[in-house]
């Protein structure tokens, strides 16, 4: 309320003393004690007592509002932090944090998921680059064509993940799959579309990098017949 108006601060706490309490307690770096008990109206040596907990006790009210926080936080599976607890039981954050404090509930932080990426350090054989330095660069359509996995965020917080294979003339993606799985069968579909569209031509050089999609056996052979595998260095793009 820093700013405010203070003579309007106690039409915003109807709940009771204990509300007028915290609030004295929150704005007494602003105004003086004097004035906020007074626009509070409640009796200084009641706030003081709250403040030194010599007298205070729960209320009714609080005990009632700590046990909806405590079960909220249970069926939630110790999940919830106070925001969330908060949004769904409808009250403000501010009163959830010193239930959570005052009964030391803490959420669980749930480990973070991390996408899987490809992994070049493999042990299989890989191909030459036939695209480095400028060698073999297209001419037409249907000469070369690159090759890549990416995730894509969910709104749950995973991942999945997003196979393609681009002209490299056109730059036109001539195939592409989504899955929640990377896979060798994954990218093996995305090169079957493009070829059942028509879109490679004989001899194309199908350009990745060295992830262990691309260099299992299954997927290169594949390449042998009528295609020419390429790829890029570690750490390189092309």
């Amino acid at each position: 309320m820093k700013g405010g108006n203070l003579k309007k601060g106690g039409t915003h706490l109807r709940q009771g003393k204990l509300e007028r309490y915290w609030f004295i307690e929150n704005q007494k770096s602003f105004y003086p004690i004097k004035a906020l008990c007074r626009v509070m109206k409640v009796q200084r040596s009641a706030y003081y007592a709250y403040a030194s907990r010599r007298t205070y006790r729960k209320s009714a009210w609080q005990k009632e509002r700590t046990a909806q926080v405590k079960e909220c936080f249970q069926i939630n599976r110790r999940r919830y932090g106070s925001r969330r607890i908060a949004a769904s039981l409808k009250i403000g954050r501010t009163a959830v944090q010193k239930v959570m404090r005052r009964e030391n509930l803490k959420a669980i932080q749930p480990k973070s998921f991390k996408p899987q990426t490809t992994d070049s350090r493999h042990g299989l054989a890989v191909c030459a680059n036939l695209l480095q330095d400028g060698t073999n660069a297209p001419r037409a359509r249907g000469e070369v064509f690159v090759g890549d996995i990416t995730y894509l965020r969910l709104q749950d917080g995973k991942f999945c993940y997003l196979a393609c294979l681009q002209d490299k003339f056109t730059r036109r993606i001539v195939g592409w799959k989504v899955s929640s799985n990377m896979t060798v069968q994954f990218i093996i579909d995305v090169f079957a579309q493009a070829r059942q569209r028509g879109l490679i031509g004989r001899k194309a050089i199908i350009h990745t990098n060295q992830g262990s999609q691309y260099a299992v056996l299954q997927y290169r052979r594949l390449l042998y017949i009528g295609f020419r595998q390429s790829m890029s260095c570690k750490r390189n793009c092309l």
